[in-house]
């Protein structure tokens, strides 16, 4: 693209240039015809075809632009950027090539998969002229080539993979469509730097089975979850009882909780009968606090 101080190579110094020295040849030429001045003629017509040849002759490249210059036909110079000048009617400009980063993009419509499942795949690739000569002199329009071997490769990419492994890791899509387009646009100059897959779309019944299939997963997962857990409070629960069956005082103080649990809410009453306060032996636990106590302090 040119800015607004050059088009198709010409630029407004060149023109405002020639167009002094046409406006000098033409006022030479009155000179010489006012005088009769034949030297005055001769000068006139070199700043006339002198102002007809600048624009002609002088360029100007952006900086981030390369001009493919032929002499005859064949190759002489890559130029630019910044001023430079060519010989009129020898010299041409075959092309004009921006070396900024520039993005295609392209798509996979009902491509299918390994598994024969059609899907829908979304792209871009960012790519970047690196050797102006090659980009060219070796192929015709880089540009649709490059979109033509990155829809290309993205459907090889599709047919070789699992709608899984698409869908779970695209980032390894990614890289393996950088590496593809990458081997096949070096030839012609060009650089892909990176390949970012944007959307990748599968048929809606297929959306709704995955989905059915996610949910079927997730209750089984929960289910088994659920197993384990009593499972767990099981082994927990043996243990407890090994527990307070080897520890007489373990099962009165579990007793004597479970009591406290049940009374400490407000206006509630609970009736014991004496046999099952007997039972817990009240005296007997106090005395093993007491003891369980003193321990500490004696020693």
């Amino acid at each position: 693209m040119m800015n607004a101080l050059t088009w198709g190579g010409r630029n407004r110094p060149a023109v405002v240039l020639a167009n002094i020295l046409i406006g000098l040849g033409l006022v030479t030429a009155w000179f010489a015809y006012s005088r009769a001045e034949p030297f005055g003629w001769v000068a006139a017509a070199i700043l006339v075809l002198a102002g007809l040849l600048v624009p002609q002759a002088l360029m100007i490249a952006n900086q981030w632009e390369r001009a493919v210059v032929l002499r005859l036909g064949r190759l002489t110079a890559i130029r630019g950027p910044g001023l430079f000048m060519i010989v009129p009617f020898i010299d041409s400009v075959a092309s004009w090539l921006d070396q900024r980063i520039q993005i295609t993009e392209f798509n996979a419509e009902q491509a299918l998969s390994k598994d024969t499942v059609p899907v829908n795949i979304d792209a871009i690739v960012f790519w970047q002229i690196h050797d102006p000569q090659r980009a060219a002199l070796e192929i015709t329009d880089y540009r649709s080539a490059i979109g033509r071997v990155a829809q290309t490769s993205l459907r090889e990419m599709v047919g070789s993979s699992l709608l899984s492994m698409l869908l779970a890791d695209r980032k390894q899509g990614d890289l393996l469509l950088r590496e593809d387009i990458s081997r096949k646009t070096a030839e012609w100059g060009v650089n892909v730097i990176s390949v970012e897959i944007r959307d990748i779309g599968v048929p809606s019944a297929l959306q709704d089975a995955m989905s059915r299939q996610a949910q079927a997963e997730r209750e089984r997962l929960a289910r088994v979850m659920l197993g384990q857990a009593e499972v767990e409070v099981a082994q927990k629960f043996v243990e407890a009882a090994e527990t307070y069956g080897r520890s007489a005082a373990a099962l009165q103080l579990r007793a004597m909780n479970i009591i406290y649990e049940t009374t400490k809410e407000r206006g509630a009453t609970i009736l014991i009968p004496s046999a099952m306060v007997d039972s817990m032996n009240p005296g007997g636990i106090m005395a093993l606090t007491a003891a369980a106590q003193s321990a500490p302090k004696a020693a």
